[in-house]
């Protein structure tokens, strides 16, 4: 069978997912995963069948709403209900508390979730945003080069992070939020394919919150060629410690409440979206 899945982003964040391509792959489908590209529309590919199951987030719905945009793909399942970035500076700092980013640097990931998640938690935490000196360095891959190069005093990043010292989770220092999801086409949720995958992903994604970390990280190994089996491991873990992976699959409706309060409290949406058009 013959299920094409794509990543907004790639990170052992969504280990759930990636666990979940290798087990349908073990049982002998045929799963091409590829990533996102910048000038490629996850709803656009849904909808023209390019693409059968998208790694997004239930926000990836409400702004093209809001342009009266349609139809829109339906989210389906969770990946995570913790934010998965990190804080991280240039040197270990047990005693590193939101305020401390006041009068610093932070080379800050600028993608719209990410951001409006980070302002959250500086608020929530009563740090001060307009106190931060913001830059935005670009991608992420060019982010940790330019913090590595020197700029900046902190930088905010998914793991795993080997630029500098992970000082704050900013999803341990906030509430469970409706982060990121499963989403498809209404239709493709009628074929068997999708009844595939879901009764697989969701065997996966048990297996990621609750097996060790070593195990998880070789069975996801060919996705990180570049990153040491130790260094994949101590991010799952990390990631479990969070509890990024807690819950069942389906997304619940107060998680889906709060994300919508995020980004309402930073102003990034013009009202608050009905879980019954983006979550079936």
């Amino acid at each position: 069978m013959l299920i094409r899945i794509m990543a907004s982003r790639h990170s052992a964040f969504y280990s759930p997912l990636l666990a979940c391509i290798q087990f349908l792959r073990d049982e002998g489908h045929d799963v091409p995963y590829s990533v996102l590209g910048p000038q490629q529309r996850s709803y656009a590919l849904l909808r023209d069948r390019e693409v059968d199951i998208m790694q997004s987030a239930v926000s990836s719905n409400w702004k093209p709403r809001e342009q009266g945009i349609e139809p829109l793909p339906v989210h389906f399942a969770q990946i995570n209900q913790r934010d998965g970035f990190f804080i991280a500076a240039r040197q270990p700092d047990p005693e590193f508390h939101w305020k401390t980013l006041e009068g610093k640097t932070l080379l800050a990931d600028h993608g719209l979730q990410p951001l409006v998640m980070l302002k959250y938690a500086l608020k929530h935490n009563g740090a001060d945003w307009k106190q931060i000196k913001v830059i935005d360095a670009g991608a992420p891959d060019k982010m940790e080069a330019a913090f590595k190069a020197g700029a900046g005093d902190y930088v905010h990043l998914q793991g795993p992070v080997s630029a500098g010292e992970v000082v704050a989770s900013v999803g341990a220092s906030m509430p469970p939020v409706a982060f990121s999801s499963l989403c498809c086409a209404r239709s493709y949720q009628k074929t068997d394919g999708y009844r595939t995958f879901l009764k697989t992903y969701k065997r996966a994604r048990e297996w990621v919150r609750t097996a060790p970390a070593a195990g998880i990280a070789s069975k996801e190994s060919l996705f990180f060629p570049n990153i040491a089996a130790e260094t994949l491991a101590a991010t799952v873990k990390r990631y479990q410690e969070v509890g990024c992976w807690e819950g069942g699959i389906q997304i619940p409706r107060d998680l889906y409440e709060q994300a919508l309060t995020v980004f309402q409290s930073v102003g990034a949406i013009a009202w608050r979206h009905s879980y019954d058009e983006v979550v079936g």
